[in-house]
């Protein structure tokens, strides 16, 4: 059973002359697939992710002969696990109040670290390679720490999710890219209506696809609401939104089913980030969480 780093090279490894204790980062998508600092891990076997991620982030603790932190999120359980991990190997989970604190200092030491710009650039070469799986649960990683990180409405969160909802599309998961892709359009509207027509007409182009009439009923009318509300504001003028506006109306009309007038999200207070609706939420972690704790000596704890 064998599982690296890819591309494994000296990129995958922290500055050693990073501040200590820089914040890791980890993720388990839903179907197992597993990602560090931005790379995908290639796992054979059946071994378990917990085991792969802390043999990987040992690995960095070893290289900066210091202990490091992490923050694991675990789709498979929808769980954070915040973690310290050893050189020797051994690591523990921490609550939530012992983490590192937060901070713009903190944030811009990490993501000096391992820039986000250098894993969307993986991404895209994954996509360009055709690897579409890989590239979305990298996608999904990113925006995944991005968001717990600093935000839904972060620009750099939303572009995440953007990436992700493009991705989704390429593979043919129409609902998924639609919920993606509304999303960032809903954000958009709500905080900077001069960007959101490109964002509404992503998220137009994918519920077209969708078969589901229920869902194409709700999500439609959503975005007719937006569409109305960019027009009432003088700021529907590309003939091609135009021409998506008209198409969202006439498919749910032919369908029968009523249009209400539309409605605007308020705004809300500059400083105020909530968690997108469609994210699902992850439990808080827990001290003494065993899948995440190793002794000194000892290659893992049994699982739960």
């Amino acid at each position: 059973m064998t599982y690296s780093l890819t591309p494994r090279d000296e990129g995958n490894l922290p500055a050693l002359s990073a501040p200590p204790l820089i914040r890791l980062d980890a993720y388990v998508a839903e179907d197992g697939s597993t990602v560090v600092n931005g790379h995908l891990l290639e796992m054979g076997g059946t071994r378990p992710p917990n085991e792969a991620i802390l043999d990987a982030i040992a690995m960095f603790a070893r290289t900066l002969r210091a202990p490091v932190a992490a923050t694991v999120i675990d789709r498979t359980v929808q769980q954070v696990a915040r973690l310290r991990v050893y050189p020797d190997g051994s690591s523990r989970t921490i609550a939530d109040e012992e983490d590192l604190p937060p901070g713009r200092e903190r944030t811009a030491a990490e993501e000096e670290a391992f820039p986000p710009l250098a894993r969307v650039e993986r991404i895209i070469q994954h996509a360009q390679r055709e690897e579409l799986h890989a590239a979305f649960v990298l996608a999904s990683a990113l925006r995944e720490h991005l968001t717990l990180r600093r935000g839904a409405e972060d620009e750099l969160s939303l572009e995440a999710r953007a990436i992700e909802a493009y991705l989704a599309y390429q593979r043919g998961d129409y609902m998924l890219s639609t919920v993606l892709a509304l999303t960032v359009a809903r954000i958009r509207c709500r905080t900077d209506l001069n960007r959101a027509a490109p964002e509404v007409a992503r998220a137009t182009a994918a519920w077209q696809r969708l078969i589901d009439e229920g869902q194409v009923a709700t999500r439609g009318q959503e975005l007719l609401h937006m569409w109305e509300h960019l027009s009432s504001e003088g700021l529907l003028l590309e003939p091609s939104h135009q021409a998506m506006a008209q198409a969202v109306r006439g498919r749910l009309e032919r369908r029968g089913r009523s249009v209400p007038a539309p409605a605007t999200a308020p705004a809300l207070p500059a400083g105020q980030n909530p968690i997108a609706p469609e994210d699902q939420p992850l439990s808080p972690t827990r001290r003494g969480l065993r899948r995440f704790t190793r002794r000194p000596g000892r290659p893992t704890e049994p699982s739960p």
